[in-house]
């Protein structure tokens, strides 16, 4: 499978399970804020990883950069938001300092991207 098709793949998932939490969130929730915050954030970073894949495609993205950085958000994005799910379900952290270290990949794969446009070889 090509890293297009993953990026996709696995953005599509994100919003399903952004959708998901956010209807979690009006009716099942524990702690319903937590799980709205994570349900929005796997939708805004999805729609983010399918126009950044569409734009790498057509080169407007440093390619291996736009990769890694892409990565970055999707691992930060799913890390970010399963904590604030099992805090908004369970009542408990995934594990200590799980929500800031995917924070902190989400905001390096931002940084990511702004590199890889500026490298990219087509303007």
């Amino acid at each position: 499978m090509t890293a297009t098709r993953l990026h996709l793949a696995l953005a599509a998932l994100m919003g399903f399970a952004g959708v998901a939490l956010l209807a979690a969130a009006a009716h099942v929730a524990i702690d319903p804020g937590h799980v709205q915050t994570a349900g929005q954030m796997l939708l805004f970073h999805a729609s983010v990883i399918i126009g950044a894949t569409a734009a790498r495609k057509g080169g407007h993205l440093h390619d291996l950069l736009a990769r890694i950085a892409l990565s970055a958000i999707m691992v930060g994005a799913a890390l970010f938001a399963a904590d604030l799910a099992r805090r908004g379900f369970g009542g408990e952290a995934l594990f200590p300092r799980a929500a800031p270290t995917g924070g902190w990949f989400m905001l390096a794969g931002w940084l990511g991207l702004a590199v890889a446009a500026v490298t990219a070889k087509r303007s």
